[in-house]
């Protein structure tokens, strides 16, 4: 069995799809080993173990997928769907999400539990929107936390070291309507002297680049559109950029087929938020990632030091992208300030993107980054913890909640011990 690009096969003896509660705890409590598996999109190890893997997406727990509290506006899912799928009903019943990855594929436990997010000034990582959770500890018992509990902070981004989550509570707003502006050859120095005003541009605004270009590819602003008034993106036009004349893959020379709707057409959140369509295979597949998620204050200085090491990245990239992410409270989160997100999409040549790495990094990590948990990087695992002021708070957790080690497994192995 591998994941969704193919780079990582997994070291289970066997997966197990369970359709009820009562199943999943009987794996749950009579395995040594145990791990949650989501949609398979990290490219690391975190989700990996010798033991078990059990996927949630056949999972039933005798209420419906989704419900909304009328009162409150939470959704409380199941925790195996796909975000896509969540975003549909959500819409159906008049709410939505502040935020969406650029992929809807993505289940919602995995997502949350490594950090995943979007792109937006104003908008947290897909974590950030958790208000309570359930999950399934050691014993086969199902422990609930919501926001205010003591230990909420850090079972959220959790890495699924704290069992297997079940259910996931979200915070919603009301549906809205967006419109996706691309625009193409911006400057650098249009975009070294003006980030902050390029990434607040439109309330999701994404830059993507191979960083040795002569100048920035695509500036993709997502706009809301209220009361049924289009507001356009707010991209100073002195800057320099132009509108596309055509929709626009973020990968250079791809059809534009799988993405979702450009040219200023407005549409329901989760059809726009999102760079691809729900019903279409995302990306090519045959990619490996990595990100690194900077103080936004640093922002500039990194966007500088990226681009100087361009003409060694860019034959290794597909594409490159810049978003923004505000901060949360959450004690493994990689964004607990307003965060600048760097990502990069590489080919599929692990030896050279390893050897590529560590000049990346070093440019980075003095600056305050932090690797995405699910994606590639080389910074030592024992320099990880000294990232995360409450990662001995995490820790402790872990080991209370998990006193023999049930879910550690491949990174979360090595990050944990045991």
């Amino acid at each position: 069995m591998q994941n969704w690009a193919a780079n990582l096969k997994y070291s289970s003896a066997r997966i197990e799809r369970p359709r009820t509660l009562a199943e999943l705890a009987g794996t749950v409590a009579g395995e040594p080993r145990v791990r949650a598996l989501g949609s398979r999109h990290s490219f690391s190890d975190v989700a990996d173990t010798t033991g078990v893997h059990v996927q949630l997406d056949l999972l039933d727990d005798d209420r419906p997928p989704l419900t909304i509290d009328p009162a409150t506006g939470v959704a409380s899912v199941r925790a195996g769907l796909r975000y896509g799928e969540v975003a549909v009903d959500l819409h159906a019943q008049g709410r939505g999400l502040a935020a969406m990855a650029s992929l809807p594929h993505i289940s919602v436990a995995g997502a949350v539990a490594t950090g995943t997010h979007g792109s937006g000034d104003g908008t947290r990582s897909l974590a950030g929107d958790v208000v309570g959770l359930e999950l399934m500890t050691a014993s086969g018992d199902v422990l609930t936390l919501r926001r205010g509990d003591a230990d909420f902070p850090g079972s959220v981004v959790a890495l699924g070291a704290l069992g297997v989550v079940t259910r996931v509570e979200l915070a919603t707003v009301p549906t809205f309507d967006v419109r996706q502006d691309v625009f193409t050859g911006l400057p650098w120095d249009a975009l070294f002297d003006n980030l902050d005003a390029v990434m607040g541009s439109a309330y999701s605004v994404s830059v993507f680049t191979s960083w040795f270009e002569p100048d920035v590819r695509l500036v993709w602003c997502k706009s809301r559109v209220d009361d049924g008034v289009g507001a356009a993106p707010a991209l100073p036009v002195e800057l320099g950029a132009a509108p596309a004349t055509r929709p626009m893959h973020p990968l250079p020379d791809v059809s534009a087929v799988a993405c979702t709707e450009q040219g200023g057409v407005p549409g329901p959140w989760f059809d726009r938020l999102p760079h691809f369509r729900l019903d279409f295979t995302p990306s090519l597949g045959a990619e490996l990632q990595s990100e690194y998620l900077l103080p936004r204050t640093a922002g500039p200085d990194a966007v500088r030091a990226v681009r100087a090491l361009g003409d060694r990245l860019g034959p290794l990239l597909l594409t490159s992208e810049i978003r923004t992410i505000a901060g949360d409270d959450l004690w493994l989160s990689t964004t607990p300030e307003d965060s600048l997100a760097f990502h990069f999409t590489w080919r599929q040549d692990w030896p050279a993107v390893r050897a590529a790495l560590p000049a990346l990094e070093a440019a980075l990590l003095p600056l305050g980054a932090r690797p995405h948990w699910g994606k590639l990087f080389t910074v030592p695992v024992a320099d990880l913890p000294g990232l995360y002021p409450r990662f001995g708070d995490f820790a402790a957790l872990a080991g209370r909640l998990d006193p023999a080690g049930k879910f550690r497994g491949g990174y979360v192995a090595a990050l944990l011990g045991g």
